[in-house]
C-alpha cells in the first residue's frame, strides 16, 4: 500500500541499495536446511554482465528458517499400520502413501499450504465510489446479496482439512490423476506380504476381515484367492484351537455394496441366498455374516457398524479388503458419517487403485479397536482394467439397472458395445429370450451372426463403443470365443446368466437346451451362473442398433462423411465435363 502512494524518488530512499542483491537458484538437497537466495561470488567472466539482476531484486527469505525438505522415501504399501512408523513418517490420510515435498515426479508429493493472514476472509468493503441518485437496477433485481456476518463477531472457524498428497487433491477436486507417469512408479500391491502374513498370525489381537464386493459385478470383483486363503487359515487355526493350542480365528464378513443399483423388484431374501451360494462357490465357505448395503442410500450401514464393533471387541483389528473400485473407501466414509465419528475423509474417485497404502481410520471403532482401509486388489480379468477414463465412464453403472430384452432365434447375435457378443448357435426351441444387464450408456446391436465379422470392421469404435476409435480396437487385445451349454425350464423368466467381469451380463430364458458362443477380448473372465435377476422386460428391442447418443453421433459423422465424398465426386465430374467441353 505504501508503494502505491509514494513517488519512485521517495520509494528509492526507503529501500537502500544495500537491501538488494543478485540471486541464483540452488537445487534443494534432501535432509538439509536450504536457502532460496544466495550471494554468489562476483564472476568477472559473465557473458552479459549488463543483464544481471544486481540492484534490482530484493533479498527474500523462506517462510521458515528451519524448513527442511522431506525427501522421497522407499515406496511401500504398509501405510500407517504401525503406529511407531506413522509417528516418524508423514502418511497421506487420503490414500496411505508416504508423503514428501522434494520431488513432484515421485509418489506422495505434497505442497504445504501457505500461511494466510487472519483478515483475508473479512467482508469486502461495498461503500459506493460516488453518490447514487437512484436505486440501482442490480439491487432491484436481487443481484446484490449483503453478507449477514457481523465483522466484529465472525463465524466460528471451520475444522481444518488435513493435508493430502497432490494425487489425492487432484482426484478429490478433478476426478482424475494429474500425472499418469507417477502411477507407473508405484510398486504392485502384494496382499500376501502386506496383509496376508498379519492375518495368518497364530496369536495376537482378534481379526475381522470385511470383504467388499460390487453387487452389479459380483463375480468380477469377488477376491477368490483372498477368500480361499482366509478360509484355509480359519480351518488350520480352528483345528489348533480344538487341540488346546493358540489359534487366532479371523471372522470373515462379506459386504455386498451398491445394492441401490439393482432393481427394486429383486427380493432381498432371494438375493442374499444367491450371494451366499456364489461366495461358497468362490471359496468363502466360512462366512460369519453377510451384509447388503448401499453407501449412497445409507442402507444397512448402522447394522454393519454394530456388527464390526461386536466382532472386533475392545482391541481387535478390522481389515477392509476388496477389488479396485469395489467401493471400500466410499463405504468407510459413509459409515463414519452414519455413526457421527470424527474421522479423516478417505479419497474416493472412479479411478482404479485410489488407495495406495494401508490407512488406519480413526473415529469409527471405539476403544483401542482399529479399522484399516487397504489398497484395492488388481483383477486383470476385469475388462475395466483395459479401458481408459473416457471408456470407463460408458461402462460404469451409476443408476438403477433396467432390462433390455431381445427375442431371437438361432443364427442371430447380440453385441454389447464393442466389448462382448452373444451368438445363438444351436437350440432345441424356436425362440430364446436374451436380456442385457449393463450400463444404459452402452449401445446394443442385434443382427445375423453371418454379418458379425463386418460389424468389427465397420462399426467397432464408432457406433459400437467402447472402444472409442479404431486404434483402441487393436489395443484392447485379441477377440476370442468361448462356448457354453445352457438349459432352462421356462420362458417367463431368466434361468442362467453369462457374465463378463467388469461389464455386465446376458440373462437367458428358454424352455429347452441351447449352445451359445460368447466373444470378448482374450483374458477377460466370462462366467456361467444361476440368474441373479430372473425377470425381463415386457417390451422387446428390435433388430439393429439401440437408440443412444453414441449411435446418433456416429451416424451423423458417417452421413457427413458420405455427403462430402458425394459432393467431391460431383465436383470432379463437373470439372471433367468442363475440361472436355473446352477441348
Amino acid at each position: 500500500m505504501i508503494s502505491r502512494k509514494l513517488r519512485p524518488s521517495k520509494l528509492k530512499n526507503l529501500l537502500p541499495l544495500s537491501h538488494f542483491t543478485t540471486y541464483t537458484y540452488t537445487k534443494p538437497v534432501s535432509n538439509s536446511n536450504f536457502t532460496i537466495i544466495t550471494n554468489p561470488p562476483k564472476n568477472s567472466t559473465l557473458l552479459n554482465p549488463t543483464k544481471t539482476l544486481e540492484t534490482q531484486i530484493p533479498h527474500f527469505r523462506p517462510f521458515s528458517s528451519n524448513h527442511t525438505l522431506i525427501p522421497p522415501l522407499p515406496l511401500t504399501r504398509d501405510g500407517n499400520y504401525d503406529e511407531s512408523t506413522s509417528q516418524t513418517l508423514r502418511i497421506c490420510p487420503g490414500c496411505g502413501i508416504p508423503m514428501q515435498d522434494s520431488d513432484p515426479k515421485q509418489p506422495g508429493f505434497f505442497i504445504t499450504p501457505s500461511i494466510k493472514d487472519s483478515n483475508y476472509k473479512l467482508p469486502i468493503d461495498k461503500n459506493p465510489l460516488a453518490e447514487e441518485t437512484h436505486i440501482p437496477d442490480s439491487l432491484k433485481k436481487g443481484f446484490l446479496v449483503e453478507s449477514d456476518e457481523d465483522p466484529k463477531n465472525p463465524s466460528p472457524k471451520s475444522p481444518e482439512r488435513p493435508i493430502v498428497c497432490a494425487r489425492c487433491h487432484s482426484l478429490r477436486n478433478y476426478g482424475k490423476v494429474r500425472d499418469q507417469t507417477v502411477e507407473n512408479l508405484l510398486p504392485d500391491f502384494d496382499f500376501d506380504h502386506t496383509i496376508g502374513r498379519r492375518l495368518n498370525q497364530v496369536s495376537g489381537t482378534r481379526t475381522v476381515v470385511i470383504v467388499v464386493v460390487d453387487a452389479v459385478d459380483f463375480d468380477g470383483s469377488f477376491p477368490r484367492r483372498v477368500a480361499e486363503s482366509i478360509s484355509n487359515t480359519i480351518d488350520v487355526h480352528s483345528r489348533a484351537w480344538k487341540e488346546g493350542k493358540s489359534g487366532n480365528l479371523p471372522r470373515l464378513v462379506l459386504v455386498v455394496t451398491k445394492i441401490d443399483l439393482l432393481p427394486t423388484s429383486l427380493s432381498p431374501t432371494g438375493f442374499e441366498h444367491w450371494v451366499r451360494t456364489r461366495a461358497r462357490e468362490g471359496g468363502a465357505n466360512k462366512l460369519t455374516k453377510v451384509h447388503l448395503v448401499s453407501a449412497v442410500k445409507n442402507w444397512g450401514l448402522k447394522d454393519l457398524a454394530d456388527d464390526m464393533v461386536s466382532l472386533a471387541g475392545p482391541r481387535g483389528h478390522v481389515w477392509v479388503i476388496g477389488a479396485q473400485n469395489a467401493g471400500k473407501s466410499t463405504l468407510i466414509n459413509a459409515m463414519g458419517k452414519c455413526i457421527g465419528g470424527k474421522m479423516s475423509v478417505l479419497t474416493e474417485a472412479p479411478v482404479p487403485g485410489t488407495t495406495l497404502g494401508i490407512v488406519r481410520v480413526e473415529g469409527v471403532l471405539p476403544g483401542q479397536a482399529k479399522l484399516f482401509d487397504t489398497p484395492g486388489l488388481l483383477h486383470p480379468h476385469q475388462i475395466t482394467t483395459r479401458l481408459n477414463a473416457e471408456e470407463r465412464k460408458l461402462v460404469q453403472i451409476s443408476k438403477e439397472l433396467k432390462p433390455r430384452t431381445y427375442r431371437i432365434k438361432v443364427g442371430h447375435s447380440v453385441h454389447i458395445g464393442g466389448l462382448m457378443r452373444l451368438d445363438i448357435e444351436e437350440s432345441s426351441v424356436d425362440s430364446i429370450y436374451v436380456t442385457v444387464w449393463a450400463s444404459p450408456h452402452l449401445p446394443l446391436h442385434m443382427g445375423k451372426t453371418e454379418k458379425a465379422s463386418t460389424m468389427v470392421e465397420d462399426h467397432f469404435g464408432h457406433q459400437l463403443q467402447p472402444p472409442i476409435g479404431k486404434q483402441r480396437v487393436e489395443e484392447l487385445g485379441r477377440w476370442v470365443r468361448k462356448e457354453f451349454h445352457v438349459t432352462g425350464n421356462w420362458w417367463d423368466s431368466s434361468c442362467v446368466d453369462i457374465a463378463a467381469a467388469g461389464l455386465g451380463w446376458f440373462a437367458i430364458g428358454l424352455k429347452g437346451e441351447a449352445v451359445v458362443g460368447v466373444w470378448t477380448y482374450d483374458g477377460i473372465d466370462v462366467t456361467l451362473r444361476k440368474a441373479l435377476i430372473p425377470h425381463r422386460s415386457h417390451n422387446f428391442e428390435v433388430t439393429g442398433f439401440t437408440v443412444s447418443k453414441i449411435v446418433s453421433k456416429a451416424d451423423k459423422s458417417l452421413n457427413k462423411q458420405r455427403h462430402n465424398e458425394k459432393k467431391r465426386k460431383v465436383g470432379d465430374l463437373e470439372t471433367g465435363a468442363a475440361t472436355t467441353a473446352a477441348l
